[in-house]
């Protein structure tokens, strides 16, 4: 691991990997004090809004084990937790 953040490890790994055209990232571990996988100073918890042509023709599931195996490393690391929303253009909100 660089000294990064975890953060900007995610919008690297998810840029290069999907070529988003939208991509919002939010870090939620302060939300997650007191429960599983959370670290005091530590970011544990994110949030991951992307919409990208990667995603078009795949269910929420295979959009979601993409997003997954980008991140293998960060989960592998101390990540605990995503909240995924997968979007492919046009897709209905």
């Amino acid at each position: 691991m660089t000294d990064q953040s975890r953060a900007q490890r995610i919008r690297d790994a998810l840029t290069q990997g999907l070529k988003p055209l939208a991509l919002e990232i939010a870090d939620d571990s302060h939300k997650h004090a007191g429960h599983a996988g959370h670290r005091p100073g530590e970011a544990t918890h994110f949030t991951v809004q992307v919409t990208s042509d990667a995603f078009t023709g795949l269910n929420r599931i295979a959009r979601q084990r993409l997003v997954y195996d980008l991140l293998a490393d960060e989960l592998a690391g101390g990540l605990h937790a995503l909240a995924l929303v997968t979007k492919a253009p046009g897709d209905r909100t």
